[in-house]
């Protein structure tokens, strides 16, 4: 049984009472009577229309199922389905053009491009480590991945490849920051003169193609330390050190090149995490208040040594006319809070029923947050809070979103747009409408991305009586993704949105294929996305040498002479597949591909309460996992067996060979617990209740019932 203590009626969980007494509230001038009536105020004024909104989601797919079954083997009226969308209230009437009005941005959001991490705040390691991917050293990133095309031999350092990962970084210097008839390879020396860098080779001093690429140095009396470059804004800081054991046999000395890599950083209370009592929340925001304080560590144990890890310091250095400057040396942090679906035991209201998990983040994150807005040098340095605001469907969602958080900051007393907030362009009905989904919160929206899984999620779920779907490897050709993409940029663009917020694009779920990523995700700023999500400091590092070469603001101006891109009818295009004359083999690798994922993830999230994680896929290729990607092959799976393209028994029995095949892929966890041989358990159970009761959950979201497994071990433990 919860402890419980009564805060204004409402029945709180003693560890969260705890937490927001003794650590959230002292410091912010807000006593808890106030925090806890005004909390109680929010409930009651938001917690009918959080549940209008949802019932408004199941009432328009019970229309559009039924639409679907009244034409059941009928050719698809693209005309008749769209006017009816328009109908019943599923496409918004579209008012007139308008910029965003969003005021008071940190230029990571509005002006510098880069790389965005997502992690796990509930795990202090990897946020803090998020945090301080800020930096990223490059030697490092290219020598200890496939960046280079290959891994690197096992043992101690490698001469051969240490040379390959040097030549690679100058080549890159070489294109970023060109020097004045010279290669990098040149260099043997560098000195500073009336404020000019000076690079020394044998044929003679020289200097950078472009002198403002120069932004800063170090010294160490007699001896430059440390050289700031920069391109598209973003910093290149350069480490000189004649002892190290690469600077001492480098002809400048050159020790490591560090890249500002991770720009901006999603501490995320959602997807990736699996937080379902007040004790995982407390958790939760004890660790994002630590962020905000700037005192988070985590004592860490690696290779055999125990230290603390910590947030970094800003990064001092000598601007060119001599004066004292500084670069941060963290990332910028947002907060994703959960969506509107889900209720929490944390918090009972005065009739014991649990209260919207959605509004408890709303409050909690923001409080937490005004530990940052009161000192200097923390995280914003124009006073705003960033809130990503996931799986809103639509603008009457955003609006709702928009006004709990003018409640929040009125609560908390903060200035009005205090809050910041990102709409995630995840839904079917938030994409179809996304130009009036920014208008509902046109003064606070300081970022727009588009999600690829979450999405095809719920472009499957939103038809599931159209029929059977293409394939999930065939999902990326179809024609409402690239209307998709496009449409995400030209909406933003549209509405004002470069110079004032982020434009982003998805993961790279991939986090050991680097040499594969470096080929491919330069498209996501050929495509105008001012960031971009990657799965690690790392990927960061690596995906940021893209920023350098292209720059995405040139990019959408590019864009926005050409007009809109997307059509209405390739975004409302079905990716239904036109037969199911699949062989045996295909139905089966399919199936094997979707459940291997989906028990995968679904088995450390139940029973071990990680929420995202790399997950070996049927090929042993480790894939970040979270709740996203369970949906759609939950999804994915539901809608075959829905249309009976594949049969209950031959669902099970894949589902039980694929979680033999994830017991030996975890063989070598000593927490891990193996379905096999009895099929009994509760991540075990769970992986199937998302398969066969994926059609009926709503939205096709896989959070109640990943919930209710989680709970369920925790009571039985």
């Amino acid at each position: 049984m919860t402890d419980r203590v009564l805060r204004s009626e409402l029945q709180v969980a003693r560890v969260l009472a705890d937490f927001v007494e003794g650590e959230a509230l002292p410091g912010t001038d807000i006593s808890e009577d106030a925090f806890w009536s005004g909390f109680a105020d929010l409930l009651a004024k938001y917690t009918p229309e959080n549940a209008a909104l949802l019932a408004k989601r199941d009432e328009l797919k019970t229309q559009i199922d039924a639409w679907h079954i009244e034409r059941k083997g009928q050719p698809h009226d693209a005309d008749g389905y769209r006017a009816f969308l328009s109908e019943i209230g599923y496409l918004a009437p579209q008012g007139a053009d308008f910029h965003i009005e969003t005021t008071g941005v940190d230029p990571e959001i509005a002006t510098m491009p880069g790389p965005q991490l997502v992690v796990p705040v509930m795990n202090a390691r990897y946020a803090i480590n998020a945090a301080n991917a800020r930096w990223g050293s490059l030697y490092d990133a290219l020598y200890g991945t496939d960046a280079l095309g290959d891994l690197p031999k096992p043992g101690g350092f490698d001469p051969e490849r240490g040379a390959r990962v040097i030549a690679w970084a100058k080549s890159h210097l070489d294109e970023t920051v060109p020097l004045n008839g010279a290669k990098w390879a040149d260099v043997t020396g560098v000195d500073i003169a009336t404020g000019k860098l000076v690079l020394k080779t044998p044929a003679g001093q020289t200097g950078l193609a472009d002198a403002d690429q120069f932004s800063g140095y170090r010294d160490e009396g007699e001896r430059i330390s440390d050289v700031i470059l920069s391109k598209h804004k973003l910093h290149i800081h350069l480490v000189f050190d004649p002892t190290h054991q690469i600077g001492g046999t480098d002809p400048m000395h050159l020790a490591d090149v560090r890249l500002e890599a991770a720009i901006s950083t999603i501490m995320d209370c959602e997807d990736s995490v699996a937080a379902v009592d007040a004790d995982d929340k407390a958790l939760v925001y004890h660790n994002w208040l630590g962020l905000m304080k700037g005192d988070l560590s985590e004592v860490v144990t690696k290779g055999g040594k125990t230290f603390t890890r910590s947030l970094n310091a800003d990064l001092d250095f000598i601007s060119p006319d001599g004066q004292a400057a500084t670069l941060k040396g963290r990332s910028l942090m947002l907060v994703r809070n959960v969506g509107l679906l889900m209720t929490t035991p944390a918090v009972l209201d005065a009739d014991g029923a649990e209260i919207p998990e959605g509004l408890l983040d709303a409050i909690c994150t923001v409080l937490c947050a005004m530990h940052d807005l009161k000192r200097d040098g923390g995280n914003s340095e124009h006073g705003s809070v960033y809130v990503v605001k996931p799986k809103l469907h639509g603008p009457d969602e955003v609006a709702f979103t928009d006004s709990v958080f003018t409640t929040v900051e009125t609560i908390l007393g903060l200035p009005a747009n205090t809050v910041k907030i990102g709409i995630m362009d995840e839904e079917r009905r938030t994409t179809l409408n996304l130009k009036e989904c920014i208008r509902a919160a046109r003064h606070r929206v300081a970022f727009i991305n588009t999600g690829f899984l979450d999405r095809t999620g719920d472009e499957i779920h939103t038809s599931m009586e159209a029929g059977p779907m293409v394939r999930k490897g065939d999902m990326k050709a179809q024609p409402w993704i690239s209307a998709y993409e496009d449409n995400n940029v030209d909406v933003g663009i549209a509405c004002g949105l470069p110079g004032r917020a982020q434009i982003g694009k998805g993961m790279w779920a991939m986090p050991d294929l680097m040499a594969d990523m470096l080929e491919q995700k330069i498209g996501h700023p050929e495509a105008g996305a001012n960031c971009a999500w990657v799965p690690s400091p790392t990927a960061a590092t690596l995906h940021v040498t893209h920023y350098h070469k292209v720059n995405p603001f040139d990019r959408l101006r590019e864009i926005a002479k050409g007009g809109p891109r997307a059509s209405a009818e390739d975004l409302m295009t079905i990716p239904l597949s036109p037969g199911t004359n699949w062989s045996g083999d295909e139905i089966r690798a399919e199936l094997e591909n979707n459940a291997q994922g989906i028990l995968g993830y679904t088995v450390r999230w139940v029973d071990q309460g990680i929420g995202c994680s790399k997950v070996p896929d049927i090929n042993d290729i480790g894939l970040m996992e979270d709740r996203a990607t369970c949906r759609i092959s939950a999804q994915h799976m539901a809608n075959w067996l829905h249309h009976g393209v594949v049969s209950p028994q031959q669902v099970r029995e894949v589902m039980e060979q694929m979680a033999r095949i994830v017991d030996q892929q975890n063989a070598a966890d000593p927490a891990y617990r193996p379905m096999a041989p009895g099929f009994d358990g509760h991540a075990f159970q769970a992986a199937c209740d998302l398969v066969f009761k994926g059609a009926e959950q709503p939205s096709g979201y896989t959070e109640p019932l990943l919930h209710a497994g989680r709970l369920a071990l925790k009571a039985s433990t």
